[in-house]
């Protein structure tokens, strides 16, 4: 059944909550548009579900009644469609999330869902490029194009999210007024977080260079990176460049934009940076994220841990 068909199972009194959780969700959490659009597919699946499964009963009942087997169908079926446990995992902390503010809400026992454990699943860790290949992803992808403008714009994008640790949306986000490069920059990143982030003289050296030589006035208002018709880049034409690249120089398929990223936090560690500060750099909520992150291994999170915690300090 289509997403528009599914929609239609769902009570009014249910999709109208759903509506007023998501609205919270991005008023008061911040969350960003494709978080909210996730958050939005992934509960009126389930409520489409949950409808046909308890009889198609109206209003916030079904929500209310909903039970251990209710949660173990809701799964099976999910499973049944090939749903990968990752996959599977997202959505029920997405059903978590809305079941959890309604039954606040409208003060009713949601025990049935919020014990509800997620399907286990290995998690994948970026793998980062060795910083040669680093190095030699950048020169590469500066002789892909004829165009010496077009060569140097994806220059600068990489040595952007290498040398500034920035996702491709955030390097892609800068506007004309961005230029010259400050020696910080003020990074909207997820859920609207700002962080402040430091420039390396080559970062605001290759974007000098890009700009020199762009034939699209680089105006405060307009995207700083511009496609070849002047619209804002896409980031799909850098990971082609990137795809290109790496056929070149033989490197596998896991060295991609967020690649670039994740190698500009493990390269900092690996040279004895801060893990908290590396946190900040990136823009994580949690420490935990940046230690798989970086892959750090349980010795070296230890060392970090030994010398920064101040009962270990005052030891001495």
């Amino acid at each position: 059944m289509s997403a528009p068909d599914r929609s239609a199972l769902i009570a009014p009194a249910c999709r109208d909550a759903l509506q007023s959780w998501l609205s919270a969700e991005q008023a008061l959490n911040g969350a960003a548009r494709a978080t909210i659009r996730a958050y939005s597919t992934d509960v009126a699946g389930f409520l489409a579900f949950l409808a046909v499964h308890q009889g198609g009963r109206g209003g916030l009942a079904p929500l209310r009644d909903i039970s251990v087997s209710d949660m173990r169908a809701w799964m099976a079926a999910e499973r049944g469609q090939g749903l990968s446990a990752r996959s599977l995992a997202r959505k029920l902390s997405a059903v978590k999330g809305f079941i959890g503010w309604l039954a606040e809400r409208e003060g009713f026992d949601a025990t049935a869902v919020l014990s509800t454990r997620a399907p286990k699943f290995q998690k994948k860790l970026p793998r980062p490029l060795a910083e040669d290949a680093a190095r030699a992803m950048i020169e590469t992808v500066e002789l892909q194009s004829p165009q010496r403008w077009v060569s140097a714009r994806d220059s600068a994008v990489l040595t952007l999210l290498w040398g500034c640790g920035l996702r491709i949306s955030e390097a892609l986000g800068l506007t004309g007024a961005d230029a010259p490069l400050p020696d910080v920059l003020r990074i909207l990143g997820k859920g609207g977080k700002e962080r402040i982030v430091p420039v390396l003289p080559a970062a605001r050296a290759a974007v000098d260079a890009y700009v020199a030589l762009c034939p699209h006035p680089v105006t405060p208002e307009a995207p700083l990176f511009r496609g070849v018709r002047g619209g804002a880049l896409n980031p799909r034409t850098i990971s082609g460049v990137m795809a290109r690249a790496r056929q070149q120089l033989g490197l596998p398929a896991s060295a991609t934009p967020h690649a670039m990223r994740h190698s500009f936090a493990t390269h900092l560690l690996a040279a004895g940076g801060d893990l908290r500060a590396i946190q900040d750099l990136l823009g994580h909520a949690s420490l935990s994220t940046t230690q798989a992150y970086t892959a750090v291994d349980t010795a070296r999170l230890m060392d970090v841990y030994d010398r920064a915690h101040p009962r270990a300090r005052g030891s001495g």
